[in-house]
């Protein structure tokens, strides 16, 4: 991560197919001089649904959008080519790129297998309910359209650990094949959260990790990313993404800058992930996204002093990756918890302005969401960061000490021009707070760049300064440059 870095999340749900890496690549300049520094791009192999797979039904991790299968050549988001044209484009902007890995399950199988399996309680894994019984499985998985180009390898039903679908009774149910055991290392949700959906792949199988190894090397050298999104890690043996990207890294020199996705409010849990996963990587602060779902929430009645408890960014914020919102969390979609529209800026300013986290901005807060009728964001998210880049440096005051009215400021550094910054927001009526910003600052005129107010404030002698906010919002002061 650069200095003040800032992190995009570049697509959303519902994005139209098909010209997602065209657009990234036209985009990029622009994204570079708005503060964004990395951009964390959707899965770029082939899902089940082809064209219209999100990326998170993958199917074949060696087809980047270059081979008939599933219907289509490209992804949802376009071919190979144009990926490796939007990722040059972005390092020629000086942004980094984070792909999003799918590594914990395979859906769309080529054909089916005749296996026996012990059937589980979905809500207690713990516990059995048919043993020794016989289904046909979607687990046979040969990529005929790729002719086994890049890779070898065909997938059985010995690379995975269990299945939701009995094909030969057109049921569901919770199938773990005879021999297999559910990874003891995953989150403790339903007795053992190790299945999530489709063919649960089985991390522990040494051909599995040899390939999926091989894999990730391939994937670094045809692309040249610079790090990784990991998905679902609360589902998979917490020590594999450790393993898997040490190899990577030991190979490529290379740091590969890594956050996983670990969807829990639960701050135990993540304590424990981190620690099993040696902090090799940073997750994302789900914590406090849901601590914005409950201010907003509250009508008022929220205390902002709390606004950072129990958060990754609390207990290590050099391993935390803020966010307001996602894919996920997006309306319509399973872990749907979207900040209400008030709030957003009050939450990005709450995550881009402050020392600690790497913040994420969302793709469907920036250019807006038009499937759910959700404006977009650029206009108030613009000069936040562009406040980040150019602004927020030097020592933090915090004044986190009201229910209602919270600020902080930062002085400043020498040597950069027009830097230092403060910013006050309320989720109640209209307020101010008596702030210190910094002897450096005094007589330095310092003004509203959310165009709440359009009087400047004067900083004191003493460094300190009242600066106002309207109610449920946030007012950033930044200074005035000739």
């Amino acid at each position: 991560m650069v200095n003040n870095g800032a992190l995009m999340q570049y697509f959303e749900w519902y994005a139209e197919p098909g010209s997602l890496w065209n657009q990234l690549k036209e985009h990029a300049k622009e994204l570079a001089g708005d503060g964004i520094t990395a951009v964390w791009i959707p899965p770029a192999y082939k899902g089940m649904a082809g064209v219209n797979d999100v990326g998170y039904s993958g199917y074949d991790l060696y087809d980047l959008g270059e081979f008939d299968q599933k219907g289509t050549v490209a992804t949802k988001y376009g071919t190979k080519d144009e990926l490796i044209a939007a990722i040059r484009a972005l390092h020629g902007a000086r942004i980094q790129v984070y792909a999003d890995i799918v590594l914990n399950h395979k859906m769309g199988a080529d054909r089916r297998e005749r296996v026996i399996v012990d059937e589980y309680d979905i809500d207690d894994r713990n516990r059995i309910i048919n043993r020794d019984i016989k289904i046909e499985s979607w687990t046979r998985f040969t990529f005929p359209g790729r002719k086994g180009a890049y890779s070898k390898f065909k997938w059985d039903w010995r690379h995975f650990d269990a299945v939701d679908w009995d094909e030969k009774q057109k049921r569901n149910g919770l199938f773990l094949f005879k021999g297999k055991g559910w990874d003891s290392q995953v989150d403790s949700e339903y007795g053992n959260y190790d299945y999530l959906m489709g063919a649960d792949i089985d991390l522990e199988d040494d051909d599995v990790i040899r390939e999926l190894t091989r894999w990730g090397k391939w994937f670094v050298h045809i692309t040249d990313v610079d790090g990784f999104r990991f998905d679902a890690v609360k589902h998979m043996n917490f020590s594999f993404y450790r393993g898997w990207l040490n190899a990577l890294r030991g190979e490529e020199k290379k740091e590969f800058f890594s956050v996983g996705e670990y969807w829990s409010a639960d701050m135990n849990a993540i304590k424990a992930y981190l620690e099993a996963s040696s902090y090799e990587y940073s997750l994302f602060d789900v914590p406090l996204h849901f601590k914005f779902c409950q201010a907003a929430a509250s009508n008022g009645g929220f205390d902002l002093r709390a606004i950072f408890d129990d958060t990754v960014t609390q207990y290590n914020p050099v391993k935390s990756v803020t966010f307001v919102d996602n894919h996920d969390s997006q309306p319509g979609q399973s872990l749907e918890s979207f900040v209400p529209q008030w709030f957003k800026p009050l939450a990005y300013a709450l995550i881009l302005l402050r020392r600690d986290g790497y913040p994420c901005v969302f793709y469907g807060d920036y250019y807006g969401i038009p499937h759910d009728g959700i404006p977009e964001g650029r206009p108030w998210l613009t000069p936040m960061l562009r406040a980040r880049k150019e602004c927020a440096y030097g020592p933090q005051h915090d004044y986190i000490d009201d229910p209602d009215y919270i600020g902080w400021t930062r002085e400043g550094e020498d040597g950069r021009v027009g830097s230092g910054l403060a910013v006050v927001l309320t989720d109640r009526g209209e307020g101010y707070k008596r702030m210190y910003a910094g002897s450096r600052n005094a007589g330095r005129r310092f003004y509203d760049c959310t165009q709440s107010f359009s009087e400047p404030v004067t900083i004191g002698e003493d460094g300190h300064a009242v600066f106002p906010v309207r109610g449920g919002s946030v007012s950033v002061w930044r200074p005035v440059t000739a």
